[in-house]
């Protein structure tokens, strides 16, 4: 089954590698956030069942944008070139791809998350 995912990422040749990697898992983006205000209007508005979260959006965390998935059930993974270390301790337990990744990565990252 084909997943709506949310690609929220301020880096625009890993945004648009990360488009690539969704379209070629056979699911669809709905939506690509770039800044935090974006991402967050996104994340309480749109249709999405899964999420791709970079954690540092411009100098400003995305972890107000995982509050707002959280509450609304829908699954996410934190991507990041820090790994667990640049995770707020609320969510130290959430899913992490390292980047830079693979396609099997984000691959499991999705399976492994409930998506």
């Amino acid at each position: 089954m084909a997943l709506r995912i949310l690609i929220v990422e301020d880096e625009m040749t890993i945004a648009l590698l990360l488009e690539d990697m969704v379209v070629d898992l056979g699911h669809d983006v709905a939506g690509l956030a770039m800044r935090l205000p974006q991402a967050l209007d996104m994340a309480r508005t749109a249709a999405i069942d899964f999420a791709i979260l970079d954690v540092n959006l411009d100098g400003r965390m995305s972890f107000p944008v995982a509050d707002v998935l959280a509450a609304r059930g829908v699954p996410f993974v934190f991507a990041t070139g820090y790994g667990r270390a640049g995770l707020d301790p609320g969510y130290k337990d959430a899913p992490v791809i390292s980047k830079p990744f693979d396609l099997a990565s984000l691959r499991s990252a999705i399976e492994g998350a409930g998506a």
